[in-house]
């Protein structure tokens, strides 16, 4: 076991977080609501100590996160572990899954976190590129090739973060018999699922394969990220109940405020109308977004299918780190995160959520006027 390192996501986001932007483009969540929007439905005399019905979470919090996963009648709610967010969800299921030697199949681009953490662990490394020259799409070939006898785990997200590629049903199910070939686990982060913008929601792979893993939260498509509240669904019982074990050693139990506000999130009537809203504020952003790539020389992209994020080129070939910077620096003092977080040197994430907060529009301009200015030459001054 060696120290967890820092990744370069996280590095740039301490960078840069007391830079106080004026306009953000990237932005991953949708427009976040207020404590307000959940008052009457919270009951004042609400204990804040534990849930004090279940170490895994409420349980009509756990009924939700199947019906909304659509998972119902195909697991159970002892199935479901409730979470500090699908990070949480996701370190538990690698920490107790993988061992020094073993071998973890990942995707670039793709959400770093296996890597980070199976790189702690000693495991060893398999990538498999995500190609824009492929419309980012996953090579099922290569992954199939990669894995081994010695493969413990495949770990994948979709909706894809960032390219907002989309596995479908057919290529799930191709994925699930090259992990059954070996006993793999397959562990599938699902957090943007939901924010289709072609095609059906893919199926969730806890309901598919007996070692999958399904991982998600009520950050990303709710706008919920502070509740910190996510989930694990897997009908291994064993594994569930290691992940209790660990988590019971770090966060311990679920924060209660958390849970009681995602169920309330999660209840059918109130989810349909929230996720309207974000699919329609979403899908505003990224037609104004498609519209502005296809007008801008200095940018290229593969639009992406899902999600609230994709993946830019600058076609000039400035280091997406640097522009960041200057983007960040006034006079334009506009947020982006540069491809370098997920192993892109020459992309640059950009975002549809955030509603109109986040000044999108302004945003847009100020970016076009750093593309235009181009790099600064510090030998002229």
């Amino acid at each position: 076991m060696t120290k967890v390192k820092i990744h370069t996501l996280f590095q740039y986001l301490l960078d840069t977080t007391e830079a106080e932007p004026e306009a953000i483009v990237g932005f991953s969540l949708s427009r976040a609501p207020k404590l307000g929007d959940f008052l009457a439905d919270l009951d004042p005399a609400l204990s804040l100590d534990w849930n004090q019905q279940s170490f895994r979470g409420l349980p009509a919090l756990r009924a939700h996160v199947l019906e909304q996963a659509g998972l119902t009648g195909l697991c159970q709610p002892d199935d479901v572990l409730i979470t500090a967010g699908a990070a949480e969800a996701n370190y538990l299921a690698i920490r107790q899954l993988v061992q020094p030697g073993d071998e973890i199949v990942t995707e670039s681009p793709g959400w770093p976190q296996a890597a980070v953490l199976g790189k702690a662990v000693g495991a060893r490394m398999r990538i498999i590129p995500r190609r824009e020259e492929d419309g980012w799409a996953l090579s099922l070939k290569a992954l199939a090739e990669a894995v081994t006898p010695r493969t413990k785990l495949i770990f994948l997200s979709n909706p894809n973060n960032p390219t907002g590629q989309v596995l479908d049903a057919d290529a799930l199910a191709e994925i699930v018999a090259i992990a059954r070939r070996v006993g793999a686990w397959l562990l599938v982060d699902e957090v943007y699922a939901g924010l289709e913008w072609e095609g059906p929601r893919a199926p969730s792979i806890a309901g598919m394969y007996e070692r999958g893993i399904t991982t998600g939260s009520v950050s990303k498509a709710l706008g919920l990220q502070g509740l910190r509240t996510g989930w694990m669904i897997c009908r291994d019982p064993e594994l569930i109940m290691d992940a209790v074990i660990l988590r019971e050693n770090a966060s311990e139990i679920m924060n209660i405020m958390g849970e009681v506000i995602a169920e309330i999130a999660l209840r059918p009537a109130r989810l349909a109308a929230a996720m309207e809203t974000a699919r329609a504020e979403g899908r505003a952003n990224l037609e104004r977004l498609d519209r502005f790539v296809a007008e801008e020389p200095g940018l290229a992209w593969v639009r992406p299918r899902a999600g609230l994020i994709g993946l830019a080129r600058l076609t000039d070939g400035e280091h997406s780190e640097a522009f960041a910077r200057r983007l960040l620096a006034p006079p334009y003092r506009t947020f982006l995160l540069p491809g370098t977080a997920y192993g892109q040197p020459h992309h640059i994430r950009l975002g549809v959520g955030g509603g109109a907060e986040v000044n999108l529009e302004e945003g847009l301009s100020r970016l076009s006027r750093c593309l235009r200015a181009g790099p600064v030459d510090l030998e002229d001054g």
